[in-house]
This record gives structure tokens, C-alpha cells and sequence, in this order.
């Protein structure tokens, strides 16, 4: 049937049976409804066709209830996006596919922009092999430089150093010093790429600076093993489906000091229980580790499986506790399972309170531990043992144990 010729009431008949196919709760089901049938009506209203629907139609909607809202509670209510962009979003992924759609360029400037960018991708891949990862960051770079140039009317045939630094003076507005590095770092590779295609008449790399950075200048954040501990004990007493899998998710980041993508990119088949074994992917380099599967993580992540993961095909591991049951999509959907965990159980972390800081605790107990820096790198899965060194700086309290008694006469 043509997505054209399917009537208002059919797309709610629809909409209802996949909710109800994808396991949403009852009480979701009735506002959510509801709330795109009122939105199906204003795009008749509209006379806007739901194939040809796009977010500035989306905006417009909101900004009608917003209106109505404010007349009938006197004020601007709070939070009240959430609840017209979820049942919205989730028919129009429905009805057309695709939702966000993908940004389409539209005039011939954009054309040359995206196909550029493109381009850059397959040199980063084909050429300089990086990291997905890697090639994501690089790229959003490149591609927020271009729309700079684009929306100042800026010709890469005539970019000077003077549209550099400009571009760089808003850029590092409000960023933090390694931010502002990095940004730096990625931008200066991109305009010797973009010279060496002859894009640009001169190497304008050379014209971008940015903050010096010191190996080992930061030092990372860490958990205290007691910390640890109690961040542990407490998820494990929490009983429900969310309970169960953060218990899992956290005692692989415990014990393997795992990163948070590493994790949500766990599937099914990655562990051999015969072998007691699980294999890991490194995304930020591209390499795989085949660990020991621990005793206690085995059985957290068997709890797991049998007690509260939904059934769903997916092959990852972990999916999300509420319908639509999908996997994460990237490790940053980690990030609030740790701060509650943390909250939970009362810590007050220094510096950063993501799954990271799991992962600098490992390092450090390897450390105390007295496990080669050869060893750990295998563990957390870096290419270099440089890469591990940094870690050498969280254990300052066992390097000062061992420091040398200063003679009384070099003192005086």
C-alpha cells in the first residue's frame, strides 16, 4: 500500500498495533496516541502531506501547543517537549522509515560541501586506516568548519589565515583546554588534506594554533576501590529487570575496566561459556582481546539473560529497559546508568562520573598489583604501552612507598 493512499485512522490503527508489537506499556500507549492523532489533524489542517513531512513542520506543531499550553496554565509549563517529541518521533520512524531524515543538501554550495566531506571519509578509511571512531570525530570537525564557511560565504579557493582564525575564535568558546587541542589538532589535518587535493591555493595547517599539551599533564579521574565496592553492592540489591543489568554493566566495567562502547557493543556470540571466555572489539583501535570470562561476571550477565533482558532479535547484549527494546546506540547511553549507580550508593566522585573512571581504577589495581604495563594494555586493549603509562600517575601513593630516603646531609 502507498504511504500515500493510507488514511488518518488507519496510521492510528497501525501505530497502536506497533506499540502494542513492541511491547510499550499501557499507560505510554494512551497518551501517546492520542497525542499523534492531534498531530495528524494539524497536518491536515496544514495540508501537509505525511510523506513529505520534515522537523521544521515538527517545530511549527510544538510551537502551537506550546502556545496553547501557556493559555491555559497562565506560564510556560516545564518539560513538556518530551512528552509531544517521544509519541511523534516514534510514528513518524514508523510511517516513513527514517526519522530524524537525513539531511538533504539543497543548493549546490551544500552539494560540493557533503561530497567533500564524503571524500575526506574515504581517505581517513582507505588511506590512513583509522578507527571508526576516529574517522567520526575528524569528520563532524570538517563538517562544521565547511558549514562556518558556508554560512560567512567563505570559497575554499579563497581561504586565508584570517577565516581560520576567525573560525577558531568561535570554536573554542566555552571549550576546555583539551577540547580545544583536539578541535585544533583535527582541523589542521584537514587543511593539509584539503590542500594536497588542491582545494586550497596555500597549506593553511600550518597558520592553525592551538593550546600545548604535555604528555601525562592531566591526571585522570578514579574510584576508590572501597567505592567500588559499594557502587557494586548497591546495584546488586536492586532486584528489577534495570537493577539486574546495570549490576552486569558494572561489573564488567569493575573487572575489565571495559570501555562504555566496547560494552553496548557486546553481542550474544562474544561469549563462550564452554570456554569461559569473551571477546571484546576495540573500536578506537581496531583490535580484538579474548579475556578470561570471570566467575561473578559470568554470573551477573547470566542473571542477566535470564531474569531481565527483554526478548527481542537483537544479538546485542544489553538493551534498554523500556519499549521500543532496542540496544544502545553508542557507549554515551552508559553515562546515566553510572551517575544513578554512583548516586545510589552515595559516592561523590572527583572529577568525571562516567564509565571511564571504572576503567582508571582497573589500571591502577593492575598497577598496585605489580602487573606489567605490557599486560594491562592487553587487558584495556591499547596499541601502545604509552598509552597505559598514563595510568602510572593514579598510583603515586605506591611510587612514594618506594621512594628513597633523602640523607641527612643532603637535607642540610
Amino acid at each position: 500500500m502507498s504511504l500515500r493512499n493510507v488514511g488518518h485512522s488507519e496510521w492510528l490503527a497501525q501505530f497502536n498495533s506497533h506499540l502494542t508489537n513492541e511491547r510499550f506499556a499501557s499507560g505510554t500507549m494512551k497518551y501517546y496516541v492520542p497525542r499523534v492523532n492531534e498531530f495528524l489533524g494539524f497536518l491536515q489542517k496544514q495540508h501537509i502531506k505525511l510523506h513529505l513531512v520534515q522537523p521544521a513542520h515538527v517545530d511549527r506543531y510544538l510551537r502551537v501547543v506550546h502556545r496553547r499550553l501557556c493559555l491555559r496554565y497562565g506560564r510556560s509549563p516545564v518539560d513538556w517537549r518530551r512528552g509531544y517529541v517521544s509519541p511523534i518521533g516514534t510514528f513518524l520512524k514508523l510511517a516513513l522509515g527514517q526519522w530524524p531524515p537525513n539531511q538533504k543538501a539543497v543548493t549546490e554550495r551544500e552539494r560540493v560541501q557533503l561530497q567533500l566531506s564524503e571524500r575526506y571519509v574515504r581517505w581517513m578509511i582507505d588511506v590512513c586506516g583509522l578507527a571508526p571512531a576516529t574517522v567520526y570525530e575528524r569528520r563532524k570537525e570538517a563538517s562544521r568548519f565547511l558549514s562556518w564557511l558556508g554560512t560567512n560565504r567563505v570559497r575554499l579557493a579563497s581561504l586565508k589565515v584570517e577565516h581560520v582564525d576567525s573560525y577558531l575564535k568561535e570554536r573554542a568558546h566555552g571549550l576546555r583546554r583539551s577540547s580545544i587541542s583536539a578541535a585544533t589538532g583535527w582541523l589542521r589535518i584537514f587543511l593539509r588534506w584539503l590542500h594536497s587535493i588542491s582545494q586550497t591555493k596555500r597549506d593553511l595547517s600550518t597558520a592553525v594554533v592551538g593550546p600545548s599539551m604535555y604528555a601525562f599533564s592531566s591526571i585522570p579521574s578514579a574510584l576508590r576501590s572501597e567505592d567500588t565496592k559499594k557502587i557494586l553492592a548497591a546495584a546488586r540489591k536492586d532486584a528489577t529487570t534495570k537493577g539486574i543489568r546495570d549490576y552486569a554493566i558494572l561489573m564488567l566495567l569493575s573487572e575489565y575496566g571495559m570501555r562504555a562502547s566496547e560494552i553496548v557493543a557486546l553481542r550474544l556470540d562474544d561469549i563462550d561459556w564452554r570456554k569461559e571466555v569473551v571477546r571484546v572489539h576495540h573500536a578506537k583501535t581496531g583490535a580484538t582481546s579474548y579475556l578470561p570470562l570471570m566467575l561473578e561476571v559470568g554470573n551477573a550477565i547470566l542473571a542477566y539473560l535470564r531474569k531481565g533482558r527483554p526478548k527481542t532479535s537483537f544479538r546485542q547484549i544489553f538493551i534498554r529497559t523500556r519499549a521500543p527494546y532496542r540496544p544502545f546506540l553508542r557507549g554515551g547511553g552508559l553515562y546515566d546508568i553510572v551517575r544513578k549507580r554512583l548516586d545510589d550508593a552515595g559516592i561523590i566522585a572527583p572529577g568525571r562520573r562516567g564509565p571511564h573512571a571504572f576503567r582508571h581504577t582497573r589500571a591502577v589495581s593492575m598497577l598496585r598489583a605489580r602487573v606489567p604495563l605490557k599486560e594491562i594494555g592487553d587487558v584495556l586493549g591499547h596499541r601502545s604501552v604509552t598509552s597505559t603509562m598514563m595510568y602510572l600517575k593514579l598510583a603515586l601513593d605506591d611510587l612514594r612507598a618506594i621512594a628513597l630516603e633523602i640523607p641527612p646531609e643532603v637535607r642540610a
